[in-house]
This record gives C-alpha cells, structure tokens and sequence, in this order.
C-alpha cells in the first residue's frame, strides 16, 4: 500500500517549531531555576543555621534578624562538646556534597561566585578539621578569655530584646569556659597541649580581666558600659527607670554569680593542664603539624600558593625592602642623624579626629565613596581599651558593625604605649580610613546593594581583610611623608619613609620565620641566626620572637602574606588593563568582590573589564 503524506500548512509548521521551541526554552529555564533554587536553599539554610547557633556571632553579623529569615531564636553561645564537633564536621561534608550536586554555569554571576568561595572554604576547613586537636581557642594572644568580655563590652542594644539576649549569654559564660576546659583537656592527649609559660599567660588573664574587687565596687568595664548602653534606651522611652535598674542589678548579678566563677574555674583546670616539660614549639614539632599548618595557612591568609613559593617571595622581599633601607639612608646621610632623635614621628596633628579627617581627605581620588554604595556617612568613635584589658590587648582594633547596621563605629586604641604622631596616624588608617572601618563598610553596604547572597557575610578571609589594612597602612606613611613636605620638613618626611620600609621589613622576617618554625620545625638557635644580621641579638628578644610566633602560626602571614597577594594582584589588573589601569579602579574592583581567596580573585581579575577614562 502507497502511504499517503499530508502536508501541513505553512504557519501550521511555523507554529509546531514555535511550540517545541518553547519546549526547549521551558525546560532550559526550569533547570536554570532548579539550580538556582537549590542554591539558595542551601545558604539560606547554612546562614540561619549559622546564626541561630551562636547569638554572640548573629549579633556582630546583622542587627535585625527578622529582615534576615530569623524571627525567632534562643540566645545560645556555642558550647564545645566533642560529639557536637563530629556533627558539625558531617554537616559541613553534607553541604559540600550538596555543592558539588549543583552545576555552577547555571547561577547568576554572583551566586556563581559565592558558589566558588563556598566550596572552596568547605574543602579547606574539612581536611583541616581532620587535625581538630591542633586549633587553639584560648591562645594568651587572641583567645576567648580575653575576647570575649571586649565582645560583651560592645554588644549593641537597639531594643529590649538585644538586652534580653545579652543577659542569657553572660548567664551562659561558665558553660562556654567549661567547654572550652573539656577541650583542652581532651587536647592533651590528642594534640599539641599549651606550653606551661603560655597557659600561665592565660591563668594570669582568667585572673585580672573579671575581679572580685572591681564587680564590688561596680567600676568593671562590663558594669560602666552596660549602664552607658543603657542610657540611650531609657531616653528614648524603649525602656522604663524601673526596668532599667532591673536590667542593672540583673547584670551585677550574673557578673558576681556566673562570669566571676567561670573564669576562676577556667584558670583552676588550666593550672593542673601546667607541664614544666613542655616549652613554647611551632607545629612542625608535631607529627602532623605540617599538614594542618597547610590548611591553617589557606584558612588565615587566603593564598592558595605552595609554601616553597611564599618561602620564597618573602625571602625575595626581605632582599628588596634591606636595599631600599640602604638606598634611602646612603641618598640622605644628611638625614640619619634625626632618626635617633625620633622627632620625625611628632606630626603637625595631635588628635584622631583631625588625623581621620587629613587620612580620609588625602584617600578621596584612589579610593570610592562610601556614597557609592549606600546613604549617610558613619560615625566613628576612638576609645581607649579598658585598663584591665590593655596588657591582653593589640595595640588597637576595630569592631566590625553588623551588614545591615554601619552607622556606629568604634576604633579601639590600647593606651599601654601611649601610641600618638606618626603611630597613632598609621594605627588609624589602618584601623579606620582607609582600613577596616571603610572596608568593613563598603563592603556591607555593596553587598547590600546588589543583593548578594547574605552567606557571603559568614566567609571570612584573614588575609583579604588585614593584608587590606597593611596594603593601606603602608600608604597611609606616604601621607605622613607628603604631610611633611607640606610643612617644610624634608628630612622628617625621609625618616618617615625609612620607617615604613623598616617596618615591612621587620613583618616579612617574622612572617619568614613564621613558615620555618611551623613548618620546618626550625629551633630557637636557628631562629636567633636569622634575628643576628637584623640587630636582634638579645636572648630575651629572641625567646620572646619565638615564643609569640610559636603561640599565634600564620598571625603575621595573615597580614603579609595578604599584603603581598594584593601587590600580585594590583600587577596582575596593571598587565591586563593597560592604559586602562588606575588605582581607583583596583580598589575599587577588590571592594566590589568583596571578602575572598586570592586564587578566586585572580579568576575574577581575569574577567573584569575596567571603565576607560
């Protein structure tokens, strides 16, 4: 049988290509979104999870969890306890899985971005958690016992249900400290345990920082500034004089009754943790010490470079800023003479405010607007570090204001040194303008802005933001020297410069030292060869070199290195951009991308396409 065929008409075919083109576009986007739907439901769900898990994290992170999915929590600080570690750990290998279950071409630009950053953090922090015991909470540098009352000190309080939390924390503290004990005790058979000089270290804080003398007389910094924070509240009518005074004698209470014990528990438990046996050691000393450091490197610094290689661009810089130390002082002998006398450092500006004003005034033609990305200016406060705290302290910090709350900034300087002049103005530059603060800043308000995933605000990257305030400390030098010249002192503004090459040359060599006494286990007389040719030849000196560095690995890296990332980066943009190429629009390009890993901003970099002109 002859088969018959119908030909359809024209617009008939036209309209079946229509339909099945339709098809094709229907599931294509129904895919995309598949994707793009999982990945939000993924972070969504890894920020609240994040956030409801510690109030103290949630409270620095945003200051209004209800626009943030959170409308309900209970206040929790994150209590340590080695079957919760292990499920944390699963956790976090089950949101890699999910990860990598999602093809990355398929989201935004953005999310294709964190996508990257994501997997990436997860994948580093999972293979250092397989060396758990190795982490070090209560360092006497930076550890919890001396970080958390400063946190306590500035916990904002917006409303009734700020203080609220507050008080539940601070009634909380002892379990926190108990759990931090459980893990070191736990660390002594498992890891490197605390050397017996820097848990005395420790003791001595757990013993200074919260006093029954103080709480007694309620001249406690965690007493005067809780009323202080109060103060606004009760003008404002959001709470009564009753309920005022009720919140007061709550937190007397809880100061004498919970964190008082807490910290006498703490220092009691570490003092039988003592062994005169064990002196200061890096990691390399350790039989896995070089494997974590590897990781503990990526997770500090966010360079993904092998470790040979940083050996060797810091030996190479070391090279570079020695010869320019030496360029300088052989062109201006003149000059040297006033380096002893160290007047240079007394500037024409004595207070932070004016010295904030000059540094943010000299910034404004390399760097962007904080109105670019956002409304209002912020406000900053300098404060002096509470007494009892200034011998734990750094010599300054600044506290970080919550992404959807960047109005309210503190600068806190440690009054130990006295720091002032030319000390005081780079502190503040790298503290203030252009460092922390206006990063901090900027990078809230952009990720605001273009509606980035809220995620993006727990990936933390050591050396993308300290290596930031080096980068721009070092410049903030060359203001002070361009001050000088303003005011008619040449050779002050030399001397200035020769401090500042000075001082990258000092934390390259403790950086250097950093990677040969953690990860090639060098020993303290190795260590005193290489401080000899420096003018370091004090055996006090040299243990206390050690002996920090050994307390706190990939501390100084997190700054250097980071420093050194971005002037790889800045050449990178400089090749690729040609005449393009400006400083304005480097900066602006790594605020824009926000906290990240070096190796995801060089793929980044690649990318960008700068504005002419």
């Amino acid at each position: 049988m002859k088969r018959r065929f119908r030909i359809l008409p024209k617009h008939i075919i036209f309209t079946g290509i229509f339909a099945l083109t339709f098809i094709g576009i229907t599931i294509l986007l129904f895919s995309y979104r598949r994707d793009e739907k999982r990945f939000e439901h993924i972070t969504s769900k890894l920020f609240v999870d994040e956030m409801c898990a510690s109030t103290l994290n949630m409270h620095y992170t945003i200051a209004y969890p209800e626009d943030f999915g959170i409308p309900g929590y209970h206040a929790t600080l994150p209590i340590y306890s080695a079957e919760g570690a292990l499920a944390s750990c699963a956790a976090t290998e089950n949101t890699l899985t999910s990860l990598n279950d999602i093809n990355p071409d398929k989201l935004s630009a953005s999310d294709r971005y964190t996508h990257t950053l994501l997997t990436r953090t997860l994948e580093n922090s999972i293979e250092k958690n397989k060396f758990f015991y190795y982490d070090e909470p209560l360092s006497p540098a930076s550890g919890m016992q001396s970080q958390l009352p400063i946190l306590l000190a500035e916990y904002t309080f917006r409303n009734k249900q700020d203080i609220e939390d507050y008080l539940k924390l601070l009634n909380q503290t002892d379990e926190y400290f108990a759990s931090l004990l459980t893990y070191e005790q736990e660390k002594k058979n498992a890891g490197p345990i605390m050397a017996s000089s820097s848990l005395q270290k420790v003791r001595k804080q757990c013993d200074t920082i919260v006093t029954k003398e103080a709480l007694e007389k309620e001249t406690h910094f965690l007493q005067t500034t809780f009323v202080e924070r109060l103060s606004p509240l009760h003008k404002e009518e959001i709470i009564s004089k009753e309920e005022a005074q009720s919140y007061i004698v709550q937190n007397n209470r809880l100061l004498k009754t919970v964190l008082l014990p807490a910290y006498q528990a703490l220092s009691d438990g570490l003092l039988l943790l003592e062994d005169e046996t064990v002196t200061p050691k890096g990691l390399g000393a350790y039989p896995d010490g070089c494997d974590y450091y590897r990781h503990l490197l990526i997770a500090e610094t966010g360079s993904y470079r092998p470790i040979a290689e940083i050996t060797s661009t810091l030996t190479a810089k070391l090279t570079e800023e020695y010869k320019t130390i030496q360029s300088l002082a052989g062109k201006h002998p003149e000059y040297m003479p006033l380096l002893s006398t160290e007047e240079y450092t007394c500037l024409p500006y004595q207070d932070a405010a004016t010295m904030l004003a000059d540094v943010q005034l000299r910034m404004e033609e390399d760097f962007p607007s904080l109105q670019s990305v956002g409304t209002g200016t912020p406000n900053v406060a300098v404060k002096k570090v509470s007494p009892s705290l200034e011998q734990f302290c750094a010599p300054a910090f600044y506290l970080t204001t919550p992404i959807d709350d960047t109005d309210s900034n503190v600068i806190y300087i440690n009054q130990k040194n006295s720091p002032s002049g030319l000390e005081l103005y780079t502190t503040l530059a790298h503290e203030g303008y252009p460092g922390h603060l206006y990063q901090n800043v900027y990078n809230n308000r952009h990720l605001l802005q273009n509606g980035d995933n809220k995620i993006r605000s727990l990936l933390w990257y050591g050396g993308y933001l300290e290596g930031w305030a080096l980068y721009v400390e070092f410049m903030s030098f060359d203001y002070a020297s361009a001050l000088m010249q303003e005011h008619n002192r040449p050779g002050d503004a030399v001397c200035v410069q020769l401090e500042k090459h000075n001082r990258s040359l000092q934390l390259c060599l403790y950086s250097l030292i950093d990677v040969l006494l953690h990860y090639e286990n060098a020993s303290t007389e190795e260590i005193a060869k290489i401080l000899k040719p420096f003018g370091i030849t004090d055996s006090a000196t040299v243990d206390a070199v050690y002996t920090y560095i050994a307390e706190n690995p990939c501390n100084y890296l997190k700054y250097y290195l980071g420093y050194l990332e971005i002037l790889e980066l800045k050449k990178q943009a400089a090749t690729l951009w040609g005449s393009a190429y400006s400083d304005y629009q480097f900066h602006t390009f790594y605020l824009d991308c926000g906290p990240s890993d070096f190796t995801s901003l060089s793929e980044q970099l690649e990318n960008f396409i700068p504005v002419e002109g």
